[in-house]
């Protein structure tokens, strides 16, 4: 099958890392165009050399399309160009590290004290490290709660996501180079970017065939518009650095959290956060709504005044199980429905978000509960001891308008359910985690599984444990149940694997090339599809790993961070209907309805002395969940601690850290969960005011 014709538009996998922008091809084409001139470090000046690069339409980025096709970059290196070091002097890997940050953060900024406050900004200033950055990736560092982002958080941003390499591009761009000479023709270039992926203009493609350097004879020449462009990238790093080296306020200027020494003392590598942990420093945090910080010692700190919880739980044995059946619940009309939370590589947990139709006034039992699946001996199944909830949501007169009305508060093992009377109208279901068993994998697996192999004629298959995985896949994914994927059931699995939704036209070719049934794919050809990305990489894993990753599994192909559920929804009186209609992070509206629930069931205390901040704690027998409510005027830092506590795990996976709540705001402050549900569990907290 010819790449034009390939099924699916979006089904090759992206592992966050773009190509390149539709910023970035068109600050690339005025670049090129100024004769290879870096754009001034300053905000103005960027925006007068290239006014698109910042255009609040420019997140569709060019990297869609490219990255698609293109492995993941597999250079560790901090930026294309090569490590910068003075004469004098031999820097540490750390420095080079820093010295680049700095020079691609003061293309755009006239200083490093000044924050990105924009999607905009950020995804320029990450062009300008050579990073190219998808879509999904900005909507990753950059929520709907962001307010700005520092100098400490671009850094944070770049050790997570690696530059593209030459060898990424070229390997791209080859993928369309039908006849194997290093081009590409301006009507395939032309059908390629404007038809697929995050589709550009016309006048975006005219800019990149009218490059003289690089176009000749109605054909794309990409080998020097890929050594074009990392030369350019480079000559922009070395202009920058060159700056920083004679411009003592520049050199001298403090970084964020890291002050710039003296090359004399080559101190060792400051430490960084990691990763995982975006920004938990006590620096300024990445929502502007509060959140947590990385533990700071009490002696460290001065408290104006502090209240402490004592709570013991008794063992959760679930004899007495307080979620019944109702009567007859076999005469009720019953529907169901999938879906999964999945752990993201910031910590942060999304889910299927879903609408329930309930045509008229009836009784209603609703349940989740984590889904079984096909469990291979030997193999655990951790995701089935994660707590699952799910919050019930009135829609008055728009989805802008919800709200709260019941939680699935009774529980049977690992089922929670509620029961009650509905009135006819649309209902929003969120499903909920704590977070508290369901948090990144730390122990390192021993040996990768293989996912593919050949036999003895060299015929590519797939392995058993691979196919086990994708029929496992295949279940979470299908939705209904029916053993069957719509288009709307593939592209949630999309969304996930490749950031993007497959479209109609490729879809009817998908439902051509693979076993469809009733228009919608089977079993058999879900295999087929996944069959044939590897045989299109020759065997080579790395797609197909990156796929496996953005459903939550490790490299032993266990489901270590991802929670499938099913939720049931009987009606005594009518025919319920549900349906997945996003798939979103478990916050915001979540957030919202978890804080007013507590603050209406849960105990309050103030801190003496501080009326206005006020410690909701609500006790289910599984969790506790804590709310700091701040009624005054002014931001507060409240330090957590929860050393005291015994048998007790919380969604933060830390005994002391920092909370910031904003002016006149609720927020969850934690949940806490028994690590033994089977023995007596002590929560003990104590929250201080940080002066």
């Amino acid at each position: 099958m010819v790449i034009g014709e390939r099924p699916l538009s979006a089904r090759r996998p992206r592992d966050d890392r773009g190509i390149t922008g539709k910023n970035g091809l068109r600050l690339l084409v005025c670049e090129l165009a100024l004769g290879s001139e870096p754009l001034s470090p300053s905000p103005h000046s960027s925006a007068s050399h290239c006014a698109a690069a910042s255009s609040p339409t420019g997140f569709f980025s060019w990297s869609n399309t490219w990255s698609e096709m293109a492995d993941s970059p597999g250079s560790g290196a901090a930026f294309p160009s090569q490590s910068p070091r003075t004469k004098k002097y031999s820097l540490t890997e750390e420095k080079i590290f820093y010295m680049n940050c700095r020079a691609a953060y003061l293309t755009v900024f006239k200083s490093s004290l000044e924050n990105i406050i924009s999607k905009d900004q950020l995804y320029l200033v990450l062009q300008h490290a050579g990073r190219n950055p998808s879509q999904k990736t900005i909507n990753k560092y950059w929520t709907s709660q962001t307010a700005k982002l520092n100098f400490d958080d671009f850094c944070v941003i770049l050790r997570k996501e690696k530059p593209t390499s030459k060898a990424d591009l070229l390997k791209s761009f080859r993928q369309l180079d039908v006849n194997d000479d290093g081009s590409i023709l301006h009507t395939d270039l032309y059908k390629f970017l404007t038809k697929r992926g995050e589709k550009m203009t016309r006048e975006e493609v005219n800019a990149i065939i009218n490059l003289p350097d690089v176009n000749a004879d109605g054909k794309f020449d990409y080998i020097k518009f890929c050594k074009l462009y990392m030369t350019t990238n480079e000559q922009c790093l070395k202009t920058i650095l060159g700056k920083l080296e004679v411009d003592s306020k520049l050199k001298c200027q403090q970084f964020g959290s890291h002050i710039e020494g003296t090359l004399e003392r080559d101190p060792s590598p400051v430490p960084k956060p990691s990763p995982r942990v975006i920004r938990k420093t006590n620096q300024e945090m990445f929502s502007n709504k509060g959140g947590s910080r990385s533990p700071l010692l009490s002696s460290t700190r001065n408290f104006k005044t502090s209240v402490s919880l004592t709570i013991t739980m008794s063992a959760n044995s679930n004899q007495n199980p307080k979620l019944t059946e109702p009567n007859l619940i076999e005469d009720w009309q019953c529907v169901q429905s999938k879906g999964c939370f999945f752990l993201e590589e910031d910590g942060k947990i999304i889910s299927h978000q879903y609408r329930m139709h309930i045509p008229e006034k009836s009784m209603v039992y609703l349940t989740i509960k984590p889904l079984k699946l096909s469990q291979v001996e030997g193999k655990p199944s951790p995701w089935l001891s994660v707590d699952t909830a799910l919050y019930i949501l009135v829609e008055n007169e728009s989805q802008a308008n919800l709200q709260p009305l019941c939680f699935t508060e009774l529980q049977n093992r690992e089922v929670f359910g509620w029961t009650g009377e509905l009135g006819p109208g649309i209902y929003w279901l969120i499903p909920s985690t704590t977070g508290c068993r369901l948090k990144k994998e730390r122990k390192p697996v021993p040996e990768e599984a293989l996912l593919v192999y050949r036999d003895e004629t060299g015929k590519l298959f797939l392995t058993k444990e691979f196919r086990s995985a994708l029929s496992d896949i295949f279940e979470v994914i299908d939705l209904d149940g029916n053993g069957l994927l719509s288009l709307e059931e593939y592209n949630f699995f999309e969304l996930r694997a490749s950031g993007e939704k497959c479209d109609e036209d490729a879809w009817a070719v998908c439902r051509e090339n693979f076993d469809t049934k009733k228009n919608e794919l089977t079993r058999q050809g879900f295999m087929e599809l996944n069959m044939m990305e590897a045989s299109d990489q020759g065997g080579d894993p790395r797609d197909l790993w990156v796929i496996l990753h953005s459903m939550g599994y490790n490299k032993a192909l266990e489901l270590t961070e991802a929670c499938p559920f099913v939720i049931n929804i009987h009606a005594e009186k009518c025919k319920p209907r549900i349906k997945a209609v996003c798939m979103e992070a478990c916050n915001g509206q979540l957030e919202k309805t978890i804080c007013k629930y507590v603050l209406t069931n849960g105990s309050a205390k103030s801190m003496d002395g501080y009326e206005n901040i006020i410690i909701y704690t609500y006790k289910h027998d599984s969790w506790i969940t804590s709310v700091i409510e701040n009624k005054s005027d002014n931001k507060l830092i409240i330090h957590v601690n929860n050393e005291l506590s015994k048998n007790c795990v919380n969604n933060k996976g830390l005994n002391t850290y920092v909370v910031e709540v904003a002016p006149k705001s609720t927020m969850v402050c934690q949940h806490v969960m028994p690590l033994n549900e089977r023995q007596e569990w002590v929560y003990h907290c104590v929250y201080s005011l940080i002066s």
